[in-house]
């Protein structure tokens, strides 16, 4: 079995790569397990790290066709559509938000639908897709109303996806992800950052800013729940979907008040203390407008696990990512 990943020499892209060289083995369209005999890591650098000889990396820009036509042949069982230029950075960019966010993923699209294999294909959407004036909690059919430009391509990719696993052309699932906390390394352009940059940076003996007010609630999930929702969401049969191929992952509701609280029960006010609030409009109005919390029962029926508590995502990232003393 041969499986993509795009934005493959991202945090997410490795990890999800070296789960699956773990794991060994994915289902077939019929359900019956096949080794992984390749996992191709598309990205505009390589990532370090791998001596695995199933792992081929790629670099190259994801909308040139020809490169499309290298890394994804009928041989391809597996598509994991990680790659995305960030809110913050998109909303400031929009010619390379359109371009990468969906652009890119029509020509992907496009790509497996040339195939005529019916490959699965996992795309991750956001949070952002959503905007306005929400219910108390979103459900996986509140209408997309998105207030950035990001959402908006996140959306419309999300609706791609649909209508080509109608049509037959992909066997599609729209994984909508909280917003990730904590990422480790440095902080990036998502208006997002600093949901991991005032745990993360704190523990690591650095200051962090937060530039929302206390009472802003996140809906938030950890990277190890990421990656074990993009394999559970592929391992799925296409029936569990129904005719929505979207489905809202299970996170955890908290302020950014909350969030400081456990990351001080978890390593002590003198950690706690190192973050400073300044507040910062531009990202404060992305950030309000993203929902809170949303409905993910039907997500939690079809077998998706989100994290316990924020305490317990403070905890995973001190396990699995901070450098030892």
């Amino acid at each position: 079995m041969q499986v993509v990943i795009t934005g493959g020499a991202g945090f997410l892209g490795q990890r999800l790569a070296r789960s699956l060289l773990k794991q060994g083995s994915l289902p077939d369209r019929s359900g019956q397990l096949q080794a992984i005999s390749k996992i191709i890591l598309v990205d505009v650098a390589a990532a370090g790290g791998f001596d695995d000889t199933r792992i081929e990396q790629v670099t190259g820009d994801i909308t040139d066709r020809a490169l499309l036509e290298r890394v994804i042949t009928p041989q391809t069982a597996a598509v994991f559509h990680l790659a995305a230029i960030v809110s913050g950075q998109a909303e400031a960019d929009f010619d390379l938000g359109m371009r990468i966010n969906l652009d890119a993923s029509r020509l992907l699209l496009e790509r497996c639908r040339a195939c005529a294999n019916v490959p699965r294909v996992i795309f991750t959407s956001s949070v952002a897709v959503f905007g306005g004036a929400l219910p108390a909690v979103v459900q996986d059919d509140t209408a997309l109303n998105p207030q950035s430009s990001y959402g908006t391509q996140k959306a419309i990719a999300e609706l791609l996806l649909n209508d080509y696993s109608r049509k037959g052309f992909v066997d599609g699932r729209v994984l909508r992800l909280p917003t990730i906390s904590v990422r480790p390394g440095k902080p990036n352009q998502a208006a997002s950052s600093f949901a991991s940059g005032i745990i993360r940076e704190p523990l690591n003996g650095q200051p962090a800013v937060c530039p929302v007010a206390p009472d802003v609630r996140l809906w938030l999930l950890s990277p190890r729940k990421v990656i074990a929702s993009l394999v559970h969401g592929y391992t799925l049969p296409a029936e569990a979907f129904g005719k929505s191929r979207t489905i809202n992952l299970p996170g955890i509701s908290v302020t950014v008040a909350e969030m400081v609280a456990a990351l001080e029960r978890v390593a002590g006010k003198q950690v706690a203390a190192r973050v400073e609030w300044v507040h910062d409009p531009a990202i404060d109005r992305i950030i309000s407008s993203w929902p809170g919390a949303w409905d993910a029962s039907r997500a939690t029926a079809l077998g998706f696990v989100g994290d316990a508590g924020f305490d317990d995502v403070v905890r995973a990232y001190i396990e699995d990512d901070l450098p030892a003393a």
